[in-house]
């Protein structure tokens, strides 16, 4: 580990114009590349004091062994040599988003003498006129058999249109309409080129006059009493826009524009990239990167526009970059973004974050699409099983632990401004979640917020349970001269599994692992919990979100895994899922208290018939001055009913009206009173 002090350079001699900086290992290999308008102050601040540095950028600058730095009139200028570096060099403390050659593209190759309709993959060629990219190459194989009924461009390798014209016969597709077979001489070189540039035009939106046109001459053949060419031509318009239903509007007509959406999480980020051509969405990409570098979503936005943009040719950047560009949030700068694209494209690029209408609509969906794209990765990541043995190893080799922690349980506090305080318990077993095994707690010992207090509250009533099915199930040996009757000695046959349902008896597995969401104040109430029920051979660890560290009992530093740790990752899901299920219980036990109301007390008035009223009166002012036959009138209410309610809501007080404490309105009962919360998808079980 290098001393960043050996390597600074001297004062005064970082210029302040913008550049792209390089940092490399003792080695000489490049590890990160950098851009700034203003090099001097962007380089000292890497060599500050290693405490006051992110994680990952002390880690960067201890692996570096040296610095330098080119100078760049402009910042476009940089935001173009820091991209070419990146790809040049592929540095490995940089965002690199992984590779999309995989995904097929619909190809015109008007290069060529006889254009060819293809689906291709990899890098762009000069001369090649692309769409898509598609989620699969035969999604662009139906839409092009649609096509070459109406524009029968040729789709045949190079090697076949050879042979055709050598032996003066067209293939199959020649003889049924859908390629004008120009091996043959049936159109000139000059008329099969129009319809590949007729194609190209369908294909990048431009559809109505093209459609008007061919209704126009059907409607003339139909006039002319030449029902054969105006069956044909209604068949082809059939066939266009069967082409075009494939492709849903989304957009004003015309309307061309990328929309780009990142999901991240502390470790790793997604990218979901949908192009609009003609108010259509033509293509979809997305990619997932490893955050290896501090950046924040502004940051990976403008890593993804690298990514999406910075391979464009110039004699094909024009059909690359459209109009508009649409992200969730700008970079920092956006000028230079903006320009470099302008540059790319010719002409202006409108770079935004959209705020309303159908395109913050559309980007809602983006980032759904992306959201769903992390999701799908972690959980391919995490049902690998051979990546699952490697990273609860990970975990005991960090922990110093004797053997893998088959069975990991983690526990979190959740509260709004102290009520409420609800705590919860995941459980993972060979590093899968284990729903069925989920508890969770509300806190009883205190009130107020006092996280390591009600962190040792959770962890000794756990443990307590545990001691106490051991005990019941005879697992802790009874005395011979013990009274046979002394509560909780009995046996019971079959041990932590009920012998009646052949299920686990609540509690009765101890962990090997104690995951708590928190850092030492946690990690030591937990410890001292563990103590007081003298139990000492399970492990305990916790997680601290802020960087990540993991805490061990009595220990001052922490225990740093690598980010790219497997074993990191596995906590970081226990963690989360912890995390999620408290806030959800939370959330659902705020909802209850809110919703709860006069109406609850009524004897004899469920649920449905609650509902039913509130729903029919609108808040519970009106309902309170409803007459028993207004009540009467709502379904499901009887007269006895509805005297019942009439009663006992006349007979109470009403409450002081609600102040929304964020506007100052006065807030009518029952008019903004928030629904239930759903309810949970697991059988979870609350402890007494």
């Amino acid at each position: 580990m290098a001393d960043p002090s050996t390597y600074r350079p001297a004062p005064g001699a970082i210029p302040v114009s913008p550049g792209v900086y390089k940092f490399r290992d003792a080695h000489g290999r490049v590890i990160y590349v950098g851009k700034a308008k203003s090099l001097r102050p962007r380089l000292s601040s890497y060599f500050q004091d290693l405490a006051g540095l992110h994680p990952r950028t002390a880690t960067m600058v201890t692996t570096a062994a040296s610095v330098e730095w080119t100078v760049v009139a402009t910042e476009v200028e940089a935001l173009q040599l820091e991209y070419s570096w990146i790809k040049e060099f592929d540095p490995r403390f940089n965002v690199k988003y992984r590779d999309d050659k995989s995904y097929p593209e619909l190809a015109v190759t008007l290069d060529e003498e006889y254009p060819r309709v293809q689906v291709m993959r990899g890098a762009h060629k000069k001369g090649v006129r692309y769409f898509g990219p598609y989620g699969h190459a035969w999604a662009i194989r139906e839409t092009v058999d649609l096509l070459l009924r109406v524009f029968p461009v040729r789709t045949c390798s190079n090697g076949v249109f050879k042979r055709a014209r050598q032996v003066g016969r067209p293939c199959l597709l020649g003889y049924i309409g859908k390629c004008a077979a120009p091996c043959v001489g049936k159109v000139t070189p000059e008329e099969h080129r129009a319809l590949a540039e007729d194609f190209c035009d369908f294909m990048a939106g431009r559809t109505g006059n093209y459609l008007r046109r061919l209704e126009g001459e059907m409607q003339e053949a139909a006039a002319d009493m030449e029902y054969e060419k105006a069956a044909r031509l209604r068949d082809d318009i059939g066939a266009l826009k069967r082409a075009m239903e494939k492709n849903a509007i989304v957009l004003a007509d015309a309307t061309d524009a990328d929309l780009l959406a990142v999901a991240e999480d502390e470790l790793e980020a997604a990218v979901q990239i949908f192009h609009v051509r003609g108010g259509r969405v033509r293509g979809q990409r997305g990619w997932v990167t490893d955050k290896v570098e501090d950046v924040d979503t502004a940051g990976l936005v403008e890593h993804a526009l690298q990514q999406l943009y910075g391979g464009a040719r110039e004699d094909e950047s024009g059909g690359s970059v459209p109009r508009e560009v649409l992200v969730p949030a700008l970079p920092d700068p956006a000028g230079p973004a903006r320009d470099w694209l302008s540059g790319l494209r010719g002409s202006q690029v409108d770079l935004r974050v959209p705020q309303r209408g159908d395109k913050k609509d559309l980007m809602a969906t983006v980032q759904r699409n992306a959201q769903q794209a992390l999701a799908l990765h972690k959980t391919k990541r995490a049902s690998d099983l051979t990546t699952r043995s490697r990273a609860l190893q990970e975990i005991a080799d960090a922990l110093e632990l004797d053997s893998v922690p088959l069975r990991i349980e983690c526990f979190d506090i959740s509260h709004l401004q102290g009520e409420d305080v609800v705590a919860s318990m995941v459980v993972f077993e060979d590093g899968l979640a284990r729903k069925s095994e989920y508890r969770r707690f509300q806190i009883k010992g205190f009130e107020g917020q006092d996280d390591v207090r009600s962190m040792h509250e959770v962890i000794s009533r756990r443990f307590r349970r545990y001691l106490q099915e051991r005990e019941r199930t005879g697992e802790w040996a009874v005395p011979e001269e013990g009274p046979e009757d002394e509560p909780g000695t009995a046996e019971v046959p079959g041990g932590p599994v009920d012998p009646e349902t052949g299920r686990p008896r609540r509690f009765a597995y101890p962990p090997q692992l104690i995951v708590v969401d928190g850092g030492q104040p946690q990690v030591a109430a937990a410890q001292r919990a563990l103590d007081e029920l003298g139990i000492d051979d399970v492990a305990l660890c916790g997680l601290a979100k802020r960087l990540e560290e993991v805490w061990l009992p009595g220990e001052d530093d922490p225990v740093v895994l690598p980010r790219s740790s497997e074993g990191l990752y596995l906590l970081q899901r226990v963690r989360d899922e912890a995390h999620r299920f408290a806030i959800a219980y939370q959330r659902g036990k705020r909802s209850k208290r809110l919703t709860a109301g006069e109406l609850d007390s009524v004897p004899g008035l469920g649920e449905t018939r609650r509902q039913a009223l509130l729903k029919h009166f609108g808040s519970l002012k009106r309902l309170r001055a409803a007459t028993v036959d207004e009540l009467c009138a709502v379904p499901g209410i009887g007269r006895r009913t509805a005297e019942t309610v009439a009663a006992a809501l006349s007979s109470r007080t009403p409450a002081a009206p609600a102040v929304n404490t964020a506007t100052g309105e006065i807030i009518e009962d029952g008019a903004d009173e928030p629904a239930p919360a759903a309810p949970e998808t697991a059988p979870i079980r609350e402890t007494p």
